[in-house]
């Protein structure tokens, strides 16, 4: 695991941080209904991970369904950056950085696997494929 620092922000740069994270492995869409409206592509990390630089005390917060993750985005350009949870399936504690922020990451360079959490397909784990595929 090669683990490199990124560099990232909101649209506005309100909220900057910094990020550990080894992208070999590539990120994950998710087709739940609120990944869908905020269009994320995420990768998962340790909370010691993340360094929030600039502007935590003024990100806004949101939290749905079983409250797994709270999602902090930011209330001038409604950018979500992150995410902060705990799911004992992914080892406990957590952070879902939405790489979309990170300065300097090609997005069509990764490889991206899928989750279908509309249909609480969690069991079937992660697919290569866009969710159209897999949604029947």
């Amino acid at each position: 695991m090669v683990m490199t620092t990124y560099k990232a922000s909101c649209h506005c740069g309100t909220i900057q941080f910094e990020v550990d994270l080894d992208l070999s492995a590539g990120a994950t869409r998710c087709n739940c209904s609120v990944c869908t409206k905020i269009a994320a592509t995420a990768v998962l990390a340790k909370p010691a991970d993340l360094r929030v630089i600039a502007g935590e005390r003024e990100a806004r917060t949101y939290e749905w369904g079983h409250k797994v993750s709270k999602r902090y985005f930011c209330p001038h350009c409604g950018i979500h950056c992150f995410g902060r949870g705990h799911l004992a399936e992914l080892g406990g504690d957590f952070v879902s950085i939405n790489i979309n922020c990170l300065d300097g990451v090609e997005l069509a360079e990764l490889p991206v696997v899928y989750w279908d959490g509309r249909h609480n397909n969690w069991e079937a784990g992660p697919r290569p494929t866009p969710w159209p595929a897999y949604a029947a």
